[in-house]
This record gives structure tokens, sequence and C-alpha cells, in this order.
């Protein structure tokens, strides 16, 4: 079959066999990984594609159901795709330890270690081992020339890079034979397989990462801190696409030129271990990527086909943005989440409702679960009462650690407590800490107004999930259990304390992704109080045809959300102005409409 691509064909070029793409939520990982994949396989090559987010899109990405197992893709010879799933493999993982002991040991026996075996630590380290032998185990991945990762936002996949290393390092010098999931013979048994991930993770002759952005400059920054972090993990081997690089045809078009010199300022403040990087440029599409045809597209610039004057749904007659602000703060104190698919702009209106609230007179804590979050370059002229913060995964750890030796290992003797010290130096501790710390940061709603930004919807959902299982782990190793977790989840599922924010694009994955985010959330019994449509071309006044078409197809979406899904709906269109600014986050709370037309009665 003869090749369509311009910029997929230059990465198609070089491909080793192992590829991973990263980068932050939202900048086309997943539709550059499966362009490339369909390159690769209409070239004649034998492609694996693997999704580890937990919130995968492959399935709407390339039209097929697919499990943990690899599916045909139809349409596309020789390409073979699954997800990765850590529910189902901890499932797995579990009955795999378990199933030899039924009928052998008491019904009390197996039962405890089914318990034992239900914590997150078990999912981790499920998921981990399954990432771990597409690796290390040559029968995993026979047959294919080329396995492709598509992975979950940059910091969830910086700690699943890092789990090699690090697993092998705590079998290296555990003394004890235990660890948080139990004996370590199973661990130890695999410590082969590590040491082969971490070689071949650092072989820069059959792995690549590759750093995915779009020319913004927050993105840009993303990539440049994984960059950095990558390297620390000895991993050399890596290149950089942005994708969505736009060029404007008609210098009167404001709102094409806007785009065009944000994209340009961006890439030329890129930092420098960043513009030494191999790069290709990606242009930005009309259409929503979504099937081979599309994906097939993808890397070129083909001309546009002229849409009819129809591109505006809503004309912006309803309230603003910020009379959704008025209903938040009538509580006077409470969480407010911000939740959605990456890179939906989550950060940014998390970061305006702040800084309206603080405007307000309300004491406001803005602050992330997301580890590759940054709030205050979403917030850089902070109001007087607004407090930033994070959950910063390393010092929760340690300050986890001190806590667990504090209570629990005050009791023990020298012999036990080397055991529980050595027993919290496993990577899973890291955790049982964020979900601590989280628990923690959600009680801190009932002396003002918490603004919590989430990280991508997989791993809020997993971390929501899994609060008994939290809750089990941490009994085992502390002397009681913390006020703030006992009552985390009455807390997340009052409606009166808790308000979610279901933050969205008017595309077709991040709809689905937030309409299958809300059906978990209600399944939990929390409630969604809102969605917000971002950054929205069907309501600009651009007369340029490939954003006229991006408009055009947002509309169906835009349509969905109010039919089937929001009792109350905001629509943010794209603004001009940087919105990392006073200015920018103005515009966003005046320029929004906001309000329950179209959708389910409020």
């Amino acid at each position: 079959m003869a090749l369509q691509h311009d910029a997929i064909a230059v990465l198609a070029a070089s491909a080793p066999r192992f590829l991973f793409f990263t980068g932050k939520g939202g900048v086309g990982k997943t539709s550059v990984a499966c362009a490339l994949a369909v390159q690769l396989a209409d070239a004649g090559r034998r492609v694996l594609l693997i999704s580890t987010d937990p919130a995968s899109n492959l399935d709407e990405v390339l039209g097929v159901r697919l499990g943990g197992e690899p599916t045909e893709v139809p349409g596309v010879v020789r390409l073979q795709a699954l997800n990765l799933d850590p529910v189902a493999e901890a499932a797995a993982y579990r009955e795999r330890v378990v199933s030899p002991y039924r009928g052998v040991l008491p019904d009390a026996a197996v039962a405890s270690m089914e318990e034992q075996l239900s914590g997150a630590c078990t999912t981790e380290i499920a998921a981990f081992d399954r990432f771990t032998a597409f690796l290390a185990n040559e029968d995993a991945t026979v047959g294919f020339d080329h396995v492709i990762f598509d992975t979950a936002p940059t910091g969830h996949t910086l700690r699943l890079l890092a789990l090699p290393s690090a697993w092998t390092g705590f079998i290296a010098t555990n003394t004890t034979g235990t660890s948080c999931i139990g004996p370590l013979q199973g661990l130890n048994s695999q410590q082969a397989a590590y040491a082969r991930a971490v070689a071949v993770l650092g072989d820069p002759a059959i792995t690549t990462i590759v750093l995915v952005a779009r020319p913004e400059t927050g993105a840009l920054l993303e990539a440049d801190r994984t960059r950095g972090e990558l390297a620390a993990l000895g991993i050399a081997s890596q290149r950089l696409v942005v994708n969505g690089v736009f060029e404007a045809v008609d210098p009167a078009d404001d709102t094409a030129v806007a785009l065009m010199q944000r994209g340009a300022q961006a890439l030329a403040a890129m930092p420098p271990g960043l513009r030494a990087l191999e790069r290709t440029d990606v242009p930005l599409r009309p259409e929503n990527i979504v099937g081979t045809a599309a994906l097939r597209a993808l890397g070129t610039a083909a001309p546009v086909t002229e849409v009819d004057g129809r591109t505006s749904l809503i004309k912006l007659s309803l309230p603003p943005l910020e009379a959704l602000v008025d209903q938040l703060a009538e509580a006077g104190r409470g969480v407010i989440m911000t939740m959605g698919k990456g890179g939906v702009g989550k950060t940014t209106l998390a970061a305006a409702i702040a800084s309206e609230l603080a405007r307000r007179g309300f004491p406001v804590y803005l602050t992330t679960t997301d580890p590759a979050a940054h709030v205050l370059d979403a917030l850089p002229d902070k109001p007087d009462r607004i407090t930033i913060g994070s959950i910063d995964p390393e010092a929760e750890t340690r300050r986890y650690r001190d806590y667990v030796m504090e209570t629990a290992g005050s009791l023990l003797d020298a012999d036990a407590r080397a055991l529980l010290e050595e027993d919290l130096r496993s990577p899973c501790t890291e955790e049982i800490a964020v979900f601590r710390a989280f628990a923690r940061t959600v009680a801190a709603g009932e002396d003002g107004f918490v603004v919590l930004d989430t990280a991508p919807t997989g791993h809020t959902v997993l971390l929501l999930d899994a609060s008994e299982a939290y809750h089990r782990d941490v009994l085992r190793n502390a002397t009681e259990l913390p006020d703030e977790v006992r009552r985390l989840l009455p807390r997340l599922r009052d409606p009166e304390f808790t308000r979610v924010l279901i933050v969205t694009l008017a595309e077709p994955t991040p709809v689905h992704e937030a309409a299958q985010l809300q059906q978990d959330l209600e399944r939990a019994g929390i409630h969604a109080f809102a969605w917000i449509i971002n950054r929205s071309f069907a309501d600009t006044a651009t007369h340029d045809a490939v954003l006229r078409a991006r408009g055009a197809a947002e509309l169906p979406f835009i349509e969905e959300v109010q039919r089937d899904h929001a009792t109350r709906l905001a629509i943010v269109p794209w603004v001009q102005i940087e919105l990392a600014s006073a200015d920018g986050l103005d515009q966003v709370l005046g320029m929004a409409a906001t309000g329950a037309a179209g959708g389910k009665t409020t």
C-alpha cells in the first residue's frame, strides 16, 4: 500500500522495536501512537499497540472492542491492540496466587489471602508485572516487529517507567523475605524480568520515548520536565512530536492569527534541552481523529472542505461562568473538584474558579492530585486569599513512613521494627501516602474552599474506588484510622460539601470518557454538580476553514452533553488571550455560557 503520511512517515522511518508515547494529557498521544501503528502496519510491519492508561480510548479511536489480549484491528492488516486494565490484571493476579490453595487450606485461610491481595499494592504490582512481561519476555511479543505503548499522562507514566528499577532495588536490599503484598517469593522470581526491563528501557537501539506536546507553553514545559526525569532514569533515546501545529491563511482572521502566533511563541520559547531533541511537527487536522481513515490522514495538511455557515449552536445568551461561581459560593466552604480527561483544561478552570472565589473574600486552597500538574503555572498573579499547594508524592511518602514508625513502630521490638521499616521502603508505600494526603486535603474544606484539580480520569477513578482497600492498608500499618480517611467517602458523597465539575472538550473521546466518569462517580455515590465544555471553536467568529470545520464537528457532542449528561452546563469558547494570566482567567469567567437549557432538568 502506498504511504500516505508526511510527519508520521518520518517517525516510521526510524522506529525501533519498542516505542513509548507520553506527554501531558490531551496532547494527542493516542492519535499519534495509533497513526504510527497504522503507518507501520500498512508498510508491512507486524505491530502490537498497547495502552497502559486506565482510561484508555484505543477502542474508540481504532473502532474495535479491546480487552487484555491482542485483538486484530479491522481494516489494518498486521496491527493488533490491547488495553492493560489494572483492575482486571489485579483480579487475574489474585486468582493465580490463591487458586492453588482452594480446597487445600481452610476457607478462612483462603479468605485471608484474598483480603491481603485486595489492596492497592496488588493492583499496582499486577499491572506492572504484565507491563514488564512485554519488555522482558520475548514470548509475550513474539511475531511482532514493533511494540508501541500508548501511556497514561506524564506523571503516572514516569512512575510506571521507574518501577522496574524501584522493585529491583527493593528486592536486592530486602532481608526479611516480606513485602507490602506478603512473601517475596513471587517478586524474587520476577527479579530477572525486572532487570531485563531496566536494560530494555535504557537501550537506545531498541527503545525510544516519544514526547508528545502541543504548541503550547504548558505542554512544552511538561515535555521538558519529562525529558529530564527520563534521562535521570537512564532513558536517553527520546524524540519530540509537536501535535496540532497551525498556520493561519487569512491575516485578517483574528482567531486564526492568534492561534498561530500563540503556537509560534511557545515553540520559540522551548527550553534548550527540549529543543535539542529530534522534532517532528504534525499539522492541526479539521476532523476528529477517530477511525482508520482519520489516522491515515494525520500528519498531512490536506485541503479542507468548506462547511456551511452554521458553526454556532449557542450564542452565549445564557449567564456567564461567573454565574456558576455564584452557585458554588453559596455554601461558603467545601470542596470543588475539576475532573475529566487529561488536557481538557481542568487546571485552568480550577484556577479561574479559585481566583474568583478569592476575589469575593473567601479563603481558598488551590491544589492538585495530578503529579504532572503545576497549578502555579495557571495562576501567576495569585490573589491574597489563595493558598496554592500540591500533593508531592516524595514528601508525602516520607511523612507517612515517619508516622507509621512513630505509631505502630513504637510498639514493636527491634527485629519487628526493622521488618516494618523495610516493608515501608516498597514502591507502593507511595500510593498509600498519596491517598492519605488526598483525604487530608478534602478535610480542609471544612474551613474554607478547597479547589482540587484532579489527575486524569482513570487515575482519579482508581483513587476513589480504592478507598476501602486503602483503609485496610492504613489499618495494617497504623494504630488507628485517621479521622480524615474515615470521613473521606461521606464527605465526597455529600452534595452540599463536594461539588464535582466535569470538564470536557466537544470531541468524541473527551465527552464519552466524561460520561463514563459520571457513571463511575454515581456508582460510588458521588454526583456531578455541572459540566463545562472548554475551548470550543463552535462559537468563535473565525473564517478559517480548518477552525470552522473543527467548530462544526463539535456540534453533535455539545448536543449530546446537553441532551444526555449535564444538569448544569457551561461552554467556554477558545479565547485569544493566553489563559495563564489574570486577563485570560477573567475572559474564561466572562465569556462562558452556563445554564440548564437543552440539558437534563436541574
